[in-house]
């Protein structure tokens, strides 16, 4: 029997590489979709592909088990309005380009699955969210809404679809989990502002896991939060990381510190000092069981 092939859209960064990894353990055909080919890769075929524009890569798309979009500009950039039009776009040019591609093939992938990010619900607060909850209404709610409306408008009535809306993922690979324990093991790992901003986090394997679940369960469709069961508080997010890499106590970084800090780094200061609170209510109700459920034994998985 033939492999079963995945298309990864913007596979080549740090979730498409974890992801990539876990599929070709299960024995599925991997085919990565991205800006810089490389001629030489382990385990998956790399096609070109702009993000916004047809190609060769659409033969990839007939008969595939699913396609993934992944693609997007880093969020970890300063909002201004020439950067939030290119964050908007990078997401919306690539939902809308594999649109096109569907019509255009006579065996469109089973699944697509589209991230999207937990950013949609803004700034909550304390309030718990689930994905029945309001779209927020600061700037990374207003770039994840058209972002999801293209996808969930795109016309593939023969393509079961769903919507990932991830949180803060750890790995040691990407993300910004790296960037925080550097600053942990330079003793600067103190509470970032008030530490009351929850940070929804899960364990980049058990977000592979999510992904495979989705393609692989027929039943599942429509929008899950990919988030952990347990948000923590940036204050015991950051006491559980210095745990982890074997840092005391550090002093905290208040508000106007960040805002220097964030400017100095070239990123958004909002990105540290809000947060969501968010429950993956419907993988609960689909049975999803977690490898990581608890932060510590997760850091401990990546660091001990």
């Amino acid at each position: 029997m033939s492999q079963k092939r995945v298309v990864l859209a913007g596979g080549s960064g740090f979730l498409g590489r974890a992801l990539a990894k876990e599929l070709r353990a299960r024995n599925y055909e991997v085919v990565v979709l991205t800006r810089s080919p490389r001629k030489q890769t382990v385990g998956a075929n790399e096609i070109s592909w702009d993000g916004k524009s047809s190609g060769e890569w659409i033969q990839f798309l007939d008969d595939a088990e699913a396609v993934v979009n992944l693609a997007g500009r880093n969020i970890q950039c300063r909002y201004t309005p020439e950067n939030v039009r290119e964050l908007k776009a990078s997401r919306v040019d690539s939902v809308l380009a594999i649109a096109a591609a569907m019509s255009k093939i006579t065996r469109p992938p089973h699944v697509w699955v589209q991230a999207g990010a937990i950013g949609f619900y803004g700034d909550p607060k304390e309030r718990l969210c689930d994905e029945n909850s309001p779209a927020g209404n600061d700037t990374l709610a207003g770039i994840c809404q058209p972002w999801e409306a293209a996808f969930n408008s795109a016309p593939t009535p023969k393509t079961r679809r769903v919507l990932l809306r991830i949180g803060f993922v750890l790995g040691r690979d990407g993300g910004a989990l790296p960037v925080l324990a550097g600053l942990v093991k330079w003793f600067l790992g103190g509470t970032v502002g008030s530490g009351k901003q929850f940070i929804s986090w899960i364990h980049v394997l058990d977000l592979s896991r999510m992904f495979i679940e989705v393609i692989e369960s027929d039943e599942l469709a429509g929008t899950f939060n990919a988030v952990g069961p347990n948000p923590a508080t940036n204050r015991e997010f950051m006491r559980e990381l210095r745990r982890a890499l074997h840092r005391p106590w550090s002093p905290p970084a208040p508000a106007w510190a960040v805002n220097i800090g964030s400017r100095l780094m070239g990123t958004e200061p909002s990105l540290a000092l809000t947060g969501c609170r968010v429950a993956p209510k419907r993988f609960f109700e689909a049975g999803f069981k977690f490898q990581f459920p608890e932060l510590s034994g997760a850091l401990e998985n990546l660091f001990g």
